[in-house]
């Protein structure tokens, strides 16, 4: 039998390589809104692996269609169609009001791909135009392509020479990206809140006024919504509370519940990729079609958004009341995409202090917190949270 090594953490230096700073604990169970570390010792978790598993950890029903599909067909390869890839894709279009999609493994591979399309598109709609304007602190991903588009500060030194075509304007500023607009624009390229930025959102006029400036121009809008799509902010997608529809829609991260599941959505007249220019070994696979299923029915339950709505003006609630208890700034965000200002850099501190005392929490900002609890949680579980931030703060 083959020896099966086990690394020691923290004692012995990890084979892990050092991409960031981890605690001493290792998790190795989860269920609902709580995850249990090796030690037996139990967390409430309000991160849910960056707004993940919307249905928290191993909810019953991906658990069962993940296991049913294991035992009749994981991978065929995405040159073949199989039955729950063409079924995701028949829910996720009627949803979102758009016709194609393209299915990857991460969302930086879905923004990807949207670069990709938009500027083929541009090939050939647009007189070859191939710049997409973002905005300034945006988070589209890890990629080369999706890092140049990105606002991140301190992203433009990493890896030179960077991926040129990618002009910035500050978010919710509709007269700078107007003025950015040139014969070169193809897209205009935004989230609807900026998570990593610190939860960061804008009026629906800014989205109703990028709607209105791209259609003027000719122009494409893409939205991402890795983490503001698949029910977050209360409506499957962040687009639809001001009824607009995109040109290029992405998701990602709860759209499979904590697989590793993507998709890119585009109208029809938009998708003009050649056979060869789009594709990936894993994409489509119907393992993960099948837990993205389970999530979509899950999501599209009678009343099951509307709770979602409610747990969000509970915890947004709370946190004003917290806030204002220890003379904090404002909770931001929509749903349950949320994040508490500090009005100081004691993000990682509060989030240290909190992860002693069994709560996992996120700061993106070292003068923010952000909250991002699985869609079903319960108000008794949003009042634990309440109750160990406050312990944490006061500390």
């Amino acid at each position: 039998m083959q020896q099966v090594l086990q690394a020691t953490i923290p004692n012995d230096p990890s084979p892990l390589m050092d991409i960031t700073q981890r605690p001493e604990t290792v998790f190795v169970r989860g269920q609902g809104s709580w995850l249990f570390d090796s030690n037996g010792k139990k967390y409430l978790d309000f991160v849910q692996g960056w707004a993940v598993n919307c249905l928290g950890h191993s909810p019953e029903p991906l658990v069962s269609a993940i296991t049913a599909q294991a035992g009749q067909l994981i991978n065929c390869s995405p040159a073949y169609f199989n039955q729950p890839m063409l079924d995701l894709a028949a829910a996720l279009t009627a949803d979102a009001g758009l016709e194609q999609v393209f299915f990857a493994n991460s969302g930086a591979e879905a923004n990807e791909g949207a670069i990709k399309l938009a500027r083929k598109w541009g090939q050939l709609h647009r007189d070859g135009a191939y710049e997409i304007i973002t905005t300034e602190h945006a988070f589209h991903g890890r990629t080369l392509a999706t890092m140049a588009a990105s606002g991140k500060e301190g992203w433009d030194k990493l890896y030179p020479p960077n991926l040129p075509g990618f002009p910035k304007v500050p978010f919710g500023d509709l007269d700078a990206m107007a003025a950015a607009v040139t014969e070169n624009t193809v897209a205009i390229m935004v989230e609807p809140i900026q998570g990593e930025a610190g939860v960061v959102n804008t009026v629906d006029d800014y989205m109703l006024g990028l709607r209105a400036l791209t259609e003027k121009h000719g122009i494409l809008l893409i939205l991402d919504e890795i983490q503001t799509g698949m029910g977050r902010t209360g409506k499957m997608f962040a687009c639809q509370h001001t009824g607009i529809t995109p040109d290029i829609m992405t998701l990602g991260k709860g759209i499979g519940g904590g697989v590793p599941l993507a998709a890119l959505l585009a109208k029809e007249t938009v998708c003009c990729f050649a056979h060869g220019d789009q594709g990936g070994t894993f994409n489509g696979n119907p393992l993960m079609m099948a837990a993205g299923l389970a999530v979509w029915r899950e999501l599209s339950k009678p009343g099951f958004l509307d709770a979602a709505i409610a747990a969000g003006a509970y915890l947004s609630q709370g946190l004003q009341t917290l806030s204002a208890k220890h003379g904090l700034g404002a909770v931001r965000g929509r749903g349950l995409l949320l994040a508490l200002d500090l009005r100081a850099p004691t993000g990682g501190t509060i989030a240290a202090a909190a992860l002693e005392e069994g709560l996992l929490l996120n700061a993106p900002r070292p003068d923010s917190l952000r909250f991002m609890p699985a869609l079903n949680v319960s108000h008794g579980e949003i009042d634990h949270m309440l109750e160990i931030l406050d312990t944490a703060i006061a500390k």
